[in-house]
């Protein structure tokens, strides 16, 4: 049996027909000029599979200005429909094999897709119609900090433009981070704050061990580990809020969040197991805060009370500050704690010095130049009132970080 695969873009049948739609519909970006395309590309079934391969090299280009799989996908769902998203993940799919490998998180990404449905069957000119209102998203798509500047060269840090060598090998997922993600499914489950604090103590003890293990572990490695980053989505409504919920969890964890309101993400630095708790306790907390919401809201409504958007704004806005509190508060009873203990203060702590000042520099060779933002909207008080109060329930794990020397 032998194996088909597509001609190189630019050299199978139906190439000038390819061409003549995509420079009707991908360069204007007008409902006429698309409909010209798709008409082009509808009545020639000759270029299906130039099509197809023009849409992987949109794909690989994406990659090269920084994008990585979740990232386009997240921008197509919030752009355009599920059927553009069932189409992109399928070109992802597809293009994979011709890629080089990029590490596990990469390969995570690519794993999720593979649940995606296949785009479902439409007559070739509502196909062809979404094929290029795709393409005409990717064709656009800015470029972004590259995630993989981060790896190590000989044991520095790779900037921007340098290619990565002889780093030190991505490790495994740790074997603790299912029984953490467990116990955090449970708090999350629970009706009793009880039970989810209880759950969420443990979480926090099985993390702080994971953080301080591999930062030592990664003191005595003979190539010295680096910072690495990824790429969290901050989805609408209320991104504001949420966004300022990441930045404080990731305070926290010794990592440092910057947000891009226009794309919907947020772009997370430090150490893998710290960037591991940052997703981790983040996804939680929302989880957590949106129940919570929802909850308060009925009770609002049960009241009389209507203003329905002002309420939740307000309450994530208060959740986020709160739980900034508190967890600016754990991380100094932690940092309390490990210092009290001296054996391990003296080995731990010059470590997450060194750390903290590697995540610090990566950061700012990222981003040289960030704003601040300020939250709007937060109008309503009995929002504010309840948010507070919910993230003073909330299940909450925090890891040791150190005091300003």
């Amino acid at each position: 049996m032998t194996s088909r695969t597509p001609p190189p873009p630019g050299t199978g049948a139906g190439t000038g027909t390819v061409e003549r739609a995509f420079e009707a519909a991908l360069y204007a970006d007008t409902d006429s000029t698309l409909d010209t395309g798709a008409s082009l590309l509808a009545a020639d079934p000759a270029t299906d599979a130039e099509v197809a391969g023009r849409g992987e090299e949109f794909v690989a280009s994406a990659w090269r200005r920084g994008w990585q799989p979740a990232d386009v996908v997240r921008l197509v769902r919030r752009e355009l429909d599920d059927v553009h998203v069932r189409l992109v993940s399928a070109l992802i799919t597809a293009q994979a094999p011709n890629d080089r490998a990029r590490g596990r998180r990469w390969a995570q990404q690519l794993t999720d897709l593979a649940a995606t449905p296949a785009p479902p069957r439409t007559d070739r000119f509502t196909h062809a119609t979404t094929v290029l209102e795709l393409y005409r998203l990717l064709l656009g798509l800015p470029t972004l900090e590259s995630l993989e500047s981060l790896e190590s060269v000989d044991g520095q840090s790779a900037g921007p433009g340098k290619s990565a060598r002889r780093g030190r090998a991505e490790t495994p997922e740790s074997r603790m981070l299912p029984r953490i993600r467990a116990l955090l499914a449970k708090a999350e489950a629970t009706g009793f704050p009880e039970e989810a604090e209880a759950l969420s103590a443990k979480a926090q003890e099985l993390m702080a061990r994971h953080s301080i293990d591999e930062a030592l572990l990664a003191a005595g490695a003979p190539a010295g580990d680096a910072p690495r980053a990824c790429r969290l989505g901050v989805d609408a409504p209320y991104e504001e809020a949420k966004a300022v919920l990441l930045h404080a969890v990731a305070d926290a964890n010794r990592c440092r969040a910057v947000w891009n309101e226009a794309l919907g993400f947020s772009t997370v630095v430090g150490f893998e197991p710290d960037l591991e708790a940052v997703e981790l306790l983040y996804t939680s907390l929302l989880v957590q805060a949106t129940a919570a919401m929802t909850k308060a809201e009925a009770a609002q409504r049960a009241g009389g009370r209507k203003r329905t958007k002002t309420f939740r704004q307000s309450f994530l806005a208060a959740y986020a500050h709160k739980m900034g509190d508190r967890l600016a508060a754990a991380a100094a009873t932690e940092t309390a704690d490990a210092a009290a203990a001296q054996t391990t203060a003296a080995a731990l702590l010059p470590v997450l010095a060194t750390r903290d000042l590697a995540v610090t520099a990566h950061l700012d060779q990222m981003f040289p130049t960030t704003t601040t933002t300020r939250l709007r909207g937060v109008t309503d008080e009995a929002g504010w009132t309840e948010g507070a109060a919910a993230a003073d329930r909330a299940a909450l794990h925090a890891r040791p970080r150190l005091p300003d020397a």
